[in-house]
């Protein structure tokens, strides 16, 4: 009798528990639609505090790791904020640790309550995922800024590539913005990215690096201000000077946010909700994974002429895996050589020497393949040395045939002829062999 009680409330619980899921799945099915490969979001009405904590989850789960998806919504917007209603960090404690980066940084890091929910909410939905983001900032964060020091550009700017995407060179946006800094094809072509169907320099992280300093040092020139500079980053100059001018003129980002485009409402609490975390990672025991490579650890090689990452990989016996992220601007797995650009190869420093020693090797790898590759047939060239040739009077196929070096019944196939008589005029089709 015993087993059976037992028997019946482990059913019970299993199939509670089933219910449960059941239910939980149908408010996620309803919450999130799929649409042009991206999730939106339905208003919730009816969602308890643990149903969007797994919902959110899932949605960043999938963002991060999906093989179908490659853009990442770091973004998150004023319904999101509005209801985030956990008090992660104190409001107390947020502003003395916002009053001390504010005094290191030229940004406007002051307390805003909107501010206050961003930082919670990502404290308390997306931490998990900052210990893998800081193993990619080892890697990327020296070489971000070493540049952002020469162009004389706040070195705190580095936390806007993970807004922009997630340190990830290769993701690519719903609208087609592409690399570590999101430029479109024309804004990567005002500042000399070039894109072909071998490289895509916007997903070149030295490159993109540059070209992104070079923008925002334009950008805080027009308006004087690095948040402004932020805004306009996202949305484009033209879409903050409108702000503040609906505004009446106001120039401190909070005054203008209201009339500012959604998506950059909630850009610049992203940057500083980063910032935070990133800064203050430690009291909130956020530690970082141990990086695949340092940035100190790799170092650039010249090539000199085209190869493909099987041919290094098969020769210095480094995985191509490791070659395509170290190397994210090749689109085809192919260096091209191509005069005037420059193309490198990166490789782990502990490979630059057994490179060396066997470059030559991997060139004449690639020479076999390309003589390997399968050529045009002779035949074919033909179509290249036609000509068309106008009957004169006195003219006869044999004539003709022993002026270009043909058979009289070449001439005959090449034009379909019915007849061997000709009418002065006529047009003809030769491929001259003399």
């Amino acid at each position: 009798m015993k087993k059976l009680i037992v028997f019946l409330l482990l059913t019970n619980v299993v199939f509670s528990q089933e219910k449960n899921d059941t239910v939980l799945k149908t408010k996620i099915d309803t919450l999130f639609i799929a649409k042009d490969s991206l999730i939106k979001p339905i208003k919730p009405t009816f969602y308890s505090d643990n149903d969007l904590k797994v919902i959110d989850s899932l949605l960043i789960e999938k963002q991060f790791n999906s093989a179908l998806i490659d853009t990442l919504v770091y973004v998150i917007n004023d319904k999101d904020i509005t209801r985030n209603t956990t008090t992660v960090l104190t409001s107390a404690l947020l502003k003395v640790r916002l009053s001390a980066l504010n005094d290191r940084t030229p940004f406007n890091l002051a307390y805003n309550p909107s501010l206050e929910k961003v930082i919670n909410s990502y404290l308390r939905y997306r931490k998990r995922y900052y210990p893998a983001l800081m193993a990619k900032a080892k890697y990327y964060f020296p070489m971000f800024e070493q540049y952002l020091d020469q162009y004389d550009i706040p070195l705190e700017m580095k936390y806007l590539a993970i807004v922009e995407s997630a340190l990830r060179p290769k993701i690519k946006s719903r609208v087609g913005a592409t690399g570590l800094w999101q430029f479109m094809y024309g804004t990567g072509k005002q500042f000399d990215l070039k894109v072909s169907s071998y490289v895509d320099e916007r997903q070149d992280p030295v490159k993109a690096t540059i070209a992104a300093c070079k923008y925002l040092r334009q950008l805080h020139t027009i308006f004087g201000d690095w948040d402004l500079a932020l805004a306009a980053y996202n949305s484009g100059p033209g879409n903050v000077r409108k702000a503040i001018k609906r505004s009446g003129g106001n120039k401190n980002y909070w005054n203008i946010r209201p009339y500012l485009p959604r998506e950059t409402a909630g850009y610049v609490p992203a940057f500083y909700a980063t910032m935070y975390l990133f800064e203050y990672a430690d009291k909130h025991k956020v530690y970082s994974e141990v990086p695949e490579f340092f940035n100190f650890q790799t170092d650039t090689i010249q090539i000199k002429r085209t190869i493909t990452f099987e041919q290094i990989s098969e020769k210095i016996n480094v995985h191509k895996d490791v070659l395509t992220d170290l190397n994210p601007a090749y689109k085809l797995a192919i260096i091209p050589f191509i005069k005037g650009r420059n193309y490198a190869l990166r490789l782990p420093s502990t490979k630059i020497v057994e490179f060396l020693d066997k470059e030559e090797e991997i060139y004449a790898l690639a020479d076999l393949a390309d003589a390997q590759r399968e050529n045009p047939l002779p035949k074919y060239f033909e179509m290249d040395k036609r000509i068309r040739y106008k009957v004169r009077n006195g003219d006869f196929l044999g004539k003709i045939a022993q002026k270009f070096g043909v058979y009289i019944t070449d001439i005959e196939r090449w034009n379909s002829l019915k007849s061997t008589r000709l009418k002065i005029g006529q047009r003809l089709y030769i491929y001259p062999k003399k």
